[in-house]
């Protein structure tokens, strides 16, 4: 009886007698794989920089949000009103939204509590100013809201946000500042109650909010609310009356104060201490 043949795989080839291996390629003759043509890569020009982005990295809104303010016409690079999508823009450029100018940075707002002996100031050759206390702060180029001079301490603000700034400097509105004063001797009443009710220096009138005793300190100790932006002022007013000012300490911004600032220390401003500011 013959032998049955075992026809197991019979029919089927191998890849190898296909001239095919493993994943699919063949390497029969007159058949090698065809490589696809690459289209050169562009050369991105690191100079310059999504307009959605620019506008995203500006704080206002999120870049999807700037693509639709984009399409509607509401964004201007350099006066000229730009709604193509992906358009590109160079940090030098000027852009605005509904007008008013973006800059391409974060919002920063920075709180310092200043030491004495420096100068606040963005220039340099001055030597050590309040910039060198906040360069680790961020990235964004702050810059102090108003000053206090080298021996003066106390909170000073730093912002990149421009609206912000306006507040402070606006000469009919302003914001708040409150001041320790240290004065050379005690303050006359009739002279605290002048400075009080408002009072001319070379035809100019001269007002503060408010101004009293401190509680439990000499009469030499004052507390002076104002909203001018400069310290200047404040040695006008003391210096017209003859007091000589030891100290001077600004210890409030609007509802800022120092506390967990030790001095020569900053700490960036929460969301709700942003809002407060943008609602004064």
């Amino acid at each position: 009886m013959a032998k049955q043949r075992d026809n197991k795989g019979k029919g089927k080839t191998s890849h190898k007698e296909k001239g095919h291996f493993k994943g699919g390629r063949s390497y029969v003759k007159g058949s090698t794989p065809v490589k696809k043509k690459t289209q050169p890569k562009q050369v991105s020009n690191p100079d310059e920089i999504r307009l959605n982005k620019y506008i995203a990295n500006s704080g206002i809104c999120s870049r999807r949000e700037a693509d639709m303010h984009i399409s509607i016409g509401s964004v201007t690079v350099n006066g000229k009103v730009i709604t193509e999508m992906g358009y590109k823009v160079k940090l030098e450029d000027e852009v605005r939204f509904d007008n008013s100018r973006v800059t391409p940075e974060k919002k920063a707002y920075v709180l310092l509590n200043k030491p004495k002996g420096f100068a606040t100031t963005t220039s340099e050759g001055k030597g050590r100013t309040v910039m060198d206390l906040v360069a680790n702060a961020t990235n964004s180029r702050i810059k102090p809201i108003g000053r206090l001079g080298r021996n003066s301490v106390g909170l000073l603000l730093f912002t990149n946000d421009d609206t912000i700034h306006a507040k402070f400097t606006n000469s009919n509105t302003g914001v708040s500042r409150l001041f320790h004063v240290e004065l050379d001797k005690n303050l006359k009443y009739e002279d605290l109650k002048q400075i009080k009710d408002g009072f001319k220096i070379a035809g100019k009138q001269i007002s503060v909010e408010d101004i009293s005793y401190i509680e439990g300190s000499p009469k030499k100790e004052i507390g002076l609310k104002i909203k001018n932006t400069g310290n200047t002022i404040i040695r006008t007013i003391f210096e017209h009356f003859k007091y000589d000012i030891i100290k001077l300490d600004c210890v409030m911004i609007a509802d800022l104060t120092k506390k967990d600032i030790p001095r020569g220390h900053w700490k960036h401003l929460t969301e709700q201490e942003v809002n407060n500011l943008k609602m004064l």
